[in-house]
């Protein structure tokens, strides 16, 4: 395919100050792991089904509409996989706070079963390195951020200047987004 060079999309597009926003929660690895396993509840396998049914198309019209400069999906490598390839890519840190991440809610409850598959861990093993923890964010939490997602969201690089609008705008079309972080000097990923 082909791509306009004025408006194409890159992990490389992050700036400093840039706020950092989701479009899915997370939580659909440990869920179908436990499925596979068949440990999981209907109900659970039917949120996270639910989630992964929906397309990117809204939230990639936000990005048109807005004309951001950076922009990744958030799938097998998991969150910090993906949003690393960004930081890299961009040269900038990312700076999450743990709190505002949405998961599914039943991601808490198989973490704490075990439910990862081995990318998990693979990803786990590639990029923690890179990845400075507080304290306070314990196991089975880190585990979930390294957790590959099946038909996850985006993660995008939204300028302060353009967040209210495209906030309210995302809102007008049902489009679900979670400011979560933010795009800052330095390298590497710190959540607190």
């Amino acid at each position: 395919g082909f791509v306009h060079p004025q408006k194409m999309l890159s992990k490389g597009g992050l700036q400093d100050g840039d706020a950092l926003v989701l479009t899915k929660p997370l939580g659909f690895g440990v869920t179908t792991t436990a499925l596979k396993r068949e440990q999981a509840d209907e109900a659970d396998v039917r949120e996270a089904v639910d989630w992964m049914k929906r397309l990117n198309d809204k939230a990639g019209q936000l990005t048109s509409e807005f004309g951001l400069r950076a922009r990744t999906d958030i799938t097998g490598y998991s969150f910090l996989g993906h949003a690393m390839e960004m930081a890299d890519a961009s040269g900038v840190g990312l700076h999450f706070e743990f709190a505002k991440v949405p998961f599914i809610s039943c991601a808490r409850k198989y973490a704490e079963k075990g439910c990862f598959a081995g990318g998990a861990f693979d990803n786990k093993g590639y990029f923690e390195a890179k990845v400075r923890f507080a304290q306070t964010i314990d196991e089975e939490n880190q585990m979930l951020l390294f957790d590959p997602q099946t038909s996850g969201g985006l993660l995008l690089g939204v300028p302060q200047e353009k967040l209210s609008a495209f906030l309210r705008r995302a809102g007008e079309i049902a489009q679900p987004v979670w400011v979560i972080g933010q795009a800052r000097p330095g390298a590497g990923i710190e959540i607190v």
